[in-house]
């Protein structure tokens, strides 16, 4: 394991494009890149209601959850933040993670409840915004919807509390079908209070990286100090131990040759006891099968 970045509150969504790593982090509102050894550090963007996902449009546009308003930004190309679309009509508490697919469509999950004040689970939605920023619910019953890839045709999501990654494929007009577990770890939750969920669960699927050259897919396990490569199906096919005293909750495949596996790590990630410290970190290390697609 080697240390990227370090004395941050709390990261979430890394991305490896442009030859660098990028990466949001929550507490000091900022999307930040550097080079992969952490280097050339760059805010790339001031979010005040907080970043987590990004994405780039087709014309190489960034786009940023942002949270608390349940908006979408968009950074123009003179570097000016604008709203590509607000999420407030349709999102089921804050936004969290997405994914933008190669034609531009977002999916983005939400919270669906009050997690950082132990409010009772509840299901949430996923939404697609187009590229005119136009938005639409497209899936319902999801347990808290966070990190995603999708490549046009296939939408993986990882639902944090329902024990599993959860497939769609995805039509030409970006309407979702076929619904099922890509990956089941365990029984979704009985109970609805939290402290009593998050306890139960085998994995708790947190980010996730795109695919590797072999369709497995790496899995941040939020409450088990470990990353996981998964296979369609379910077979856990490699196990990363991550330091003592930290969880991982994202990771991303990238570097020059797609074998360097970024995690965001922290200590924990309830807010209270993030957004006034400054130890989470952003590891990497290599691993021996690269990412699918080419790096950027």
């Amino acid at each position: 394991m080697q240390t990227v970045l370090e004395k941050l509150t709390f990261l979430e969504g890394p991305r490896w494009r442009d030859g660098r790593v990028w990466v949001s982090d929550f507490y000091t509102h900022r999307v930040l890149s550097a080079n992969k050894d952490g280097s050339d550090l760059r805010v790339e963007a001031a979010v005040p209601a907080q970043p987590s996902g990004t994405g780039v449009l087709p014309d190489g546009r960034l786009l940023i959850v942002s949270m608390r308003d349940q908006r979408i930004l968009r950074r123009e190309q003179d570097g000016t933040l604008v709203t590509h679309a607000d999420l407030s009509p349709l999102a089921t508490g804050v936004l969290n993670d997405m994914a933008v697919d190669p034609q531009g469509r977002c999916w983005v999950g939400c919270f669906g409840f009050d997690l950082m004040n132990g409010a009772p689970m509840e299901s949430a939605v996923l939404i697609r915004v187009d590229p005119d920023g136009s938005a639409v619910v497209v899936a319902d019953e999801m347990f808290f919807p966070n990190g995603s890839v999708c490549d046009g045709r296939t939408l993986v999501v990882a639902e944090s509390f329902g024990e599993r990654l959860t497939a769609f494929d995805v039509g030409g007009d970006g309407a979702l079908s076929n619904r099922r577990d890509w990956a089941r770890f365990g029984d979704p939750p009985t109970s609805r209070d939290i402290s009593e969920v998050l306890p139960s669960l085998t994995v708790v699927a947190d980010g996730i990286a795109e695919p590797d050259a072999e369709g497995a897919i790496w899995v941040a396990d939020a409450d088990h100090h470990r990353a996981l490569r998964v296979r369609e199906g379910g077979e856990i096919a490699a196990e990363l131990a991550i330091p003592d005293g930290l969880n991982t909750y994202a990771v991303a495949l990238g570097g020059a040759d797609g074998r360097t596996l970024f995690l965001a790590c922290a200590p924990s990630f309830l807010e209270h006891e993030r957004a006034h410290t400054r130890d989470a970190v952003l590891l990497a290390t290599r691993v021996e099968v690269p990412v699918g697609s080419a790096p950027a």
